[in-house]
């Protein structure tokens, strides 16, 4: 029930940020994107977040318990083999706040090397601790953060002719 109270809730958001950012412009076109997308991009994102919540309403797949690296959360012990499989808790309260640390400290991190870095490296940079906050592997964590940062680097600079900083990669990227 509390996932599909989220759900609605974040339709609403959604709808309220779309209706809130209809009259958003710039005063001198300084980028073909302008101000209104990112809040549109964001409220469209919320309302797909909510839809799908509404939809599955709260139904989790759970790894057999053999086969589960539980950092953020741990099967419980139930008598039946179905409550077995469906039972979820919080782990314990100290491994969060290790994750939540671990996440802030990256962004702080990332915020300080994003202009000499560049977004590409910074943004690689950045996933793995929060891949390893989530019980990532460093491997899986690194190359996610290549993908991702190549990836939307090509999608704001290229498509969306946002300009971000390319940092140590400006030989390769076309440097600014």
């Amino acid at each position: 029930m509390a996932d599909r109270i989220l759900g609605t809730v974040c339709l609403l958001l959604g709808a309220a940020m779309a209706w809130a950012s209809r009259s958003y412009a710039a005063e001198i076109s300084y980028e073909p994107v302008g101000p209104r997308a990112f809040p549109l991009l964001l409220a469209a994102i919320f309302a797909l977040i909510g839809a799908w919540l509404l939809v599955t309403g709260g139904r989790r797949v759970a790894k057999p318990a053999a086969a589960s690296k539980a950092t953020l959360a741990e099967p419980l012990p139930a008598s039946g083999a179905a409550e077995a499989a469906t039972a979820i808790v919080p782990a314990a309260p100290a491994n969060n706040l290790v994750a939540v640390a671990m996440c802030a400290v990256a962004v702080l991190v990332y915020g300080a090397l994003f202009q000499t870095l560049g977004f590409v490296l910074a943004t690689a940079l950045m996933t793995v601790p929060v891949a390893k906050a989530f019980g990532g592997t460093l491997k899986g964590g690194l190359i996610g953060g290549l993908v991702m940062g190549f990836g939307f680097y090509l999608l704001f600079d290229k498509v969306l002719d946002v300009i971000l900083p390319t940092g140590v990669l400006s030989f390769i990227l076309g440097g600014r």
